[in-house]
Parts: structure tokens; C-alpha cells; sequence
């Protein structure tokens, strides 16, 4: 009798789950509020949210503005600029190498910001405290090698922190074609990966959406993202599709999206939702200039919110994309776009 009462809660517990309808999503035209002493945003190539609910930032300060912002902002709820700091090391305490070009933050569960950049030789991952204090940097500076390089990066992209294992996984990137595993407290080099977990190479394929899917990552690897039960996602971003991995690199599935896009592809950033189940992934498309929500347990298509323009609510190179505990989504734009976002589920006060 109790087994079968197990079975039963196990397939209401089911059904309810596929009966749960995907997010809608609003835009709150109200937030960020007004930046402080005049600052101006360049290209806000990067987002966050933190334990708190806080969001974070990182830019690419508007070269010759008196009233460039700092590279990484953190917000309150509300929008209010809490922090501020980023930049060339300044000549106190130990050195660091900054970008020439910023592009990924993560918040880790342990309150540590973690940075990244695409220039041509950024070559390094970099390590703060929530205040901006230097903590560590992977990699180093320099002219990209090769896909099986260990000791560099080739332009990364996003970092994500596992907390159990605390490994942090980088997608690298403009360059190079894979994800990389690093020990998250001493930078030790634990292992990596490309397209369907087979070593990765450097060789430089076009797409075809007629084609049968390459057999490596496209240029960008644009993101990582990391769900509790295990799975990593990746965005390869001019082939159109997600694939999906256990943490040991062993290829799970892939998910084409939106295949037909050409240019710049459609899978630019991934973001996990809130729920327990984490059911969805928010995919931000800076090619269709659209948010599309995927189902997780196949990759569906179940809703999609913006669409090309400069009016709030609307999309010009959306280029990564968070969620908060609440369900709240932020996006940024490059491109002379130059901001960030705050969406909201609809009918929410």
C-alpha cells in the first residue's frame, strides 16, 4: 500500500510539473534607477545576481568620458548603485592583469566575483572579493595557442562555480573551442572538453543549417551554465544549439535553436530558473534580438518576450542574461545599446 501511494505522489508531483505553465515576462521600465556623479555606460557585456538578490554588472567604460562608470556595478532589489570598483591594477597589494576588452561576471555562492574578457589578448580569468579586493587570476596575457592549452585562456567568456566540487567552469571561447575546469581556491587545472565531449581542435568551421551538426564547438563558446542537478550547458553560439554535459564532460544531449539564424547565431547567454526543479532555461539571442524560454527536460520552445528595438522591454544585441531567487530576469545589451534591463513575471504587483 505505502509503495503505491509513493507512486502516486511521485506522478502527481509529475504531472504538476509539466501542468506548470512557463513564465511570462514584463519589463519594469523604472529600473536601474539614475546612476550616480553623472556616470555614463559603455557596452554592459555581462550580468549577475548574488545571494542577495543583488545584481551586478560588468562594462566597458566609454574611452575619453570624463563620467565613464567603473567596469563592475553591483545594485540593490531596488536598483540603487551599491558598489563600485574594476580596472588596471592600481599599484597597491598584489598585480593582476585587467582586460582589454571585459566581457563575463559570476557571483559565487561564496559572495567571490569572478571576471573575464574577450580582447584579443585577454588570456586570463580574475578573482575578486565582493568589495574588489584582488584574490586570484588564472592564465595569463598574451598571443592564444591552442584548444589544449592549460596554462591560458583564448578570450573567455563566462565562468560558473560549482559549490560541491569548487571547480569552476570556464567557456573559452572566442578562440579557443571548449570548457575548461579549474580548482576554484588555487587554479589548478582539473580537466576540459569541446563538442560532444571528444578533444577539442582549432580548426575553423563555417555553418550550414543544411549541414549535419559540427563535430566541434563554433567560435564563440559564448556560455556556461551549471544546473543543481549535475547538468552543464553550453552555448555554441554560431551553431545554434545548446549541449548539455555531466560535470565530467560526458555528452548528455544537444538542442538546436532557432537553426536557421546565420551571422552571429542564437544562443549568445543561458540563465536557469528559480524553481526548484529549475524547469526552464531563459536564452538570451543577440542575432534575433529575442529572450526565448526553453523547457529544460528537452530544449522546447515554450514562450519567447522582446524583440528588436531601443524602447524598453525591446532588444538591440542582448548579450547575457540572470535570474534572481524571485524569478526576476536582467538582461544587458552591446552595441551602442548600452544597458541593462529588469523583467518581471506578469501580473506581479
Amino acid at each position: 500500500m505505502r509503495r503505491h501511494l509513493l507512486t502516486l505522489a511521485a506522478f502527481l508531483l509529475g504531472a504538476a510539473a509539466q501542468a506548470a505553465e512557463p513564465p511570462r515576462m514584463q519589463v519594469d521600465p523604472s529600473w536601474p534607477q539614475p546612476l550616480p556623479h553623472g556616470w555614463t555606460l559603455g557596452e554592459v557585456s555581462g550580468v549577475a545576481t548574488d545571494a542577495h538578490d543583488h545584481v551586478w554588472i560588468i562594462q566597458r567604460p566609454v574611452a575619453d568620458t570624463a563620467h565613464a562608470a567603473p567596469p563592475v556595478i553591483e545594485f540593490d532589489p531596488e536598483g540603487r548603485v551599491v558598489l563600485a570598483w574594476g580596472g588596471p591594477w592600481p599599484g597597491q597589494g598584489p598585480h593582476y592583469d585587467w582586460f582589454t576588452n571585459e566581457h563575463g561576471i559570476t557571483v559565487d555562492p561564496k559572495g567571490f566575483v569572478w571576471l573575464g574578457g574577450n580582447g584579443s589578448a585577454d588570456g586570463q580569468i580574475l578573482k575578486f572579493t565582493r568589495d574588489g579586493r584582488f584574490v586570484l587570476q588564472i592564465g595569463h596575457p598574451g598571443t592564444a595557442t591552442n584548444s589544449n592549452d592549460v596554462t591560458r585562456f583564448a578570450r573567455p567568456t563566462e565562468t560558473r562555480l560549482d559549490p560541491a566540487s569548487n571547480e569552476l567552469y570556464v567557456s573559452d571561447g572566442y578562440a579557443n573551442h571548449r570548457v575548461i575546469v579549474f580548482d576554484a581556491d588555487t587554479g589548478a587545472y582539473k580537466r576540459h572538453w569541446g563538442a560532444y565531449g571528444m578533444p577539442p581542435t582549432d580548426r575553423h568551421l563555417g555553418y550550414d543549417p543544411k549541414a549535419p551538426p559540427a563535430r566541434q564547438f563554433g567560435n564563440p563558446v559564448h556560455c556556461v551554465a551549471l544546473a543543481r542537478d549535475g547538468l552543464v550547458y553550453v552555448c555554441d553560439r554560431r551553431n545554434d544549439r545548446v549541449q548539455v554535459f555531466r560535470h565530467d564532460g560526458s555528452f548528455v544531449a544537444e538542442w538546436a535553436i532557432r537553426p536557421e539564424t546565420r551571422g552571429l547565431g542564437s544562443v549568445w547567454d543561458l540563465a536557469l530558473s528559480p524553481d526548484p526543479a529549475q524547469g526552464y532555461l531563459f536564452n538570451a539571442d543577440g542575432t534575433n534580438n529575442e529572450v526565448r524560454i526553453l523547457r529544460r527536460a528537452d530544449g522546447r520552445i515554450v514562450g519567447t518576450f522582446g524583440r528588436p528595438g531601443r524602447q524598453p522591454g525591446q532588444f538591440h544585441w542582448v548579450h547575457s542574461i540572470a535570474v534572481d531567487s524571485t524569478g526576476n530576469v536582467f538582461t544587458t545589451e552591446v552595441d551602442g545599446a548600452n544597458r541593462v534591463q529588469k523583467f518581471v513575471p506578469a501580473g506581479r504587483p
